[in-house]
């Protein structure tokens, strides 16, 4: 591809600018391009607290399934089966829907960046 550069035209591959403009695109529309984490972790612990009522920040299992350390993508999917009532469980169901993908993708985040107590 030929930039016209000044008074001079310049070739340029297009693979690398495709990529680049792929790229500057997700970031503007607020996703993310690779990589680490794909939710808001400082959203996901704001929006914790009601998970924690139940699930123990500690990680350790006192009757509910601990959910500190699960892997996002895990975390994710489960989530997502009790909002689409695909998963049962009343509970988590009645919860699950509450959240819209970026507030989940936000709760995985966090909770996937906590690791388990061992006191």
């Amino acid at each position: 591809m030929a930039v016209p550069v000044g008074t001079a035209t310049v070739a340029v591959a297009t693979a690398p600018l495709v990529a680049l403009a792929v790229a500057v695109g997700a970031v503007a529309a607020g996703g993310h391009t690779s990589g680490g984490s794909k939710g808001d972790r400082e959203l996901g612990e704001y929006l914790s607290s009601e998970c924690v009522t139940c699930h123990q920040i500690s990680g350790r299992y006192d009757g509910i399934p601990p959910i500190v350390g699960w892997p996002e993508e895990s975390f994710v999917e489960i989530l997502g089966q009790y909002r689409d009532k695909t998963r049962d469980n009343p509970v988590m169901r009645s919860i699950a829907v509450k959240f819209t993908d970026d507030e989940i993708a936000a709760l995985a985040a966090y909770f996937g960046s906590l690791k388990p107590r061992t006191d």
